[in-house]
This record gives C-alpha cells, sequence and structure tokens, in this order.
C-alpha cells in the first residue's frame, strides 16, 4: 500500500490512524473467520480470509484492503474484542 495514503488514512468513526496488519494478526484473523467466529460492525458474518488488511493503532477494528483499497466503512469494520486469539502485541 502507498505510504502516502497510509499516512492520511484513519478510522473514520474514532479518527486514529491505521497501519497494516502484521503477519502475525493476519494469521490469527483468518484463523477466526475459518472457524466462523467473526462479524462486522454491523454484526453480519465475514466468510472470506482477508490477504490484506488494517488495523486501528488502538488495535480495536480491523479493516480490509481489497485489491489494493481500503475499505473503510464503518459497518464494514471488525472488532477485535471478538477475536479471542488475537495477538496481545503487534
Amino acid at each position: 500500500m502507498d505510504k502516502r495514503l497510509l499516512d492520511i488514512l484513519c478510522c473514520p468513526v474514532s479518527k486514529v490512524p491505521v497501519r497494516p496488519l502484521t503477519s502475525n494478526e493476519m494469521e490469527a484473523l483468518n484463523a477466526a473467520i475459518a472457524a466462523g467466529q467473526v462479524q462486522t460492525v454491523a454484526g453480519t458474518a465475514v466468510r472470506t480470509a482477508l490477504s490484506e488488511g488494517l488495523i486501528t493503532t488502538d488495535r480495536k477494528v480491523i479493516y480490509r484492503v481489497e485489491d489494493g483499497i481500503p475499505v473503510m466503512l464503518p459497518e464494514e469494520g471488525i472488532g477485535t474484542v471478538q477475536l479471542r486469539d488475537f495477538p496481545a502485541t503487534a
């Protein structure tokens, strides 16, 4: 992802900056998705693994990136509280 774009992106609700998910975070998220344990903020089940994602720097919300384009819609965010085995630190 373009560094300039990443520098200006933030959560549309909290305005907290975002950063790319680490490989450990991505692995934990996709394992939870595969187990059917992940929902968006709107309550929709997430059924497809992410190949790329952004997480707020306070580590509360994840946004998917599709074909290099961040999907920064509030209702499409994934809250990390629901992820039991999510890494404690980045």
